[in-house]
């Protein structure tokens, strides 16, 4: 049984109207003066610091910490800023499949597995309402590499639940190839929604355990196993 479902953001909970990487392109230009380049960055399933780190070597901005530093803390503002003017939007059946959830008679943890800084992702999902909804998580903050990422989740999830889980007691759900690829890094189950930038059939080449259009398509139940249902 399921006991803890790990969620990406971008393209599997939310859309945010492209609020994320026009904030990274006013950074960059307003920080660092480097006013192209952005369109380069593959941003689907990556980690908002490996992000910065290759668009520095693209400019030969050196990658410290305190650029690090001074990009992120004018990201946060930029980010909150342009996301109240973007047209974004919850993914479908994002608000029904939580609900499905909290309403099995053992419902899983909810947590987060994002390539977003912390900041970013409570910014995003805060902005929709969800943020409240996922009580673990890790982010670009705890490592830069997606597969340790998805170690730290699982791991804080045991501790939130006070649970020698087995890795096969995780469900990540993400709309990417990476996002399978962390998951199975992990030993998780896996759940792909199309919502993102793959198609659906892009996402069963890499056969997840579960593979749908959007959240619309499959229960709660269905995923968890049978004592949640």
């Amino acid at each position: 049984m399921v006991r803890l479902v790990l969620f990406d953001i971008d393209g599997t909970l939310t859309h945010t109207g492209g609020a994320g990487v026009k904030a990274f392109a006013k950074v960059f230009a307003t920080e660092f003066g480097a006013t192209d380049g952005v369109e380069r960055l593959k941003f689907a399933g990556r980690t908002d610091v490996s992000l910065v780190r290759e668009f520095f070597g693209l400019h030969d901005i050196p990658a410290t910490a305190e650029n690090f530093r001074r990009f992120f803390e004018r990201y946060v503002f930029w980010l909150d800023h342009i996301l109240k003017q973007s047209q974004g939007a919850v993914c479908p059946g994002v608000w029904k499949f939580l609900r499905g959830l909290e309403a099995l008679p053992k419902p899983p943890l909810a947590g987060l597995l994002t390539g977003n800084i912390r900041l970013g992702a409570e910014i995003k999902l805060r902005h929709f309402n969800l943020w409240q909804g996922f009580k673990t998580g890790a982010f670009a903050d705890d490592s830069e590499d997606r597969n340790q990422i998805a170690a730290i989740a699982l791991e804080r999830g045991r501790r939130v639940l006070n649970e020698d889980l087995c890795s096969d007691q995780a469900l990540v759900i993400g709309d990417t190839p990476l996002d399978i690829r962390c998951g199975r890094a992990i030993g998780a189950k896996i759940l792909a929604v199309a919502t993102g930038n793959h198609s659906l059939s892009e996402l069963q080449q890499h056969k997840p355990e579960w593979a749908v259009e959007d959240l619309r398509r499959i229960e709660a139940r269905e995923v968890v196993g049978e004592e949640g249902r």
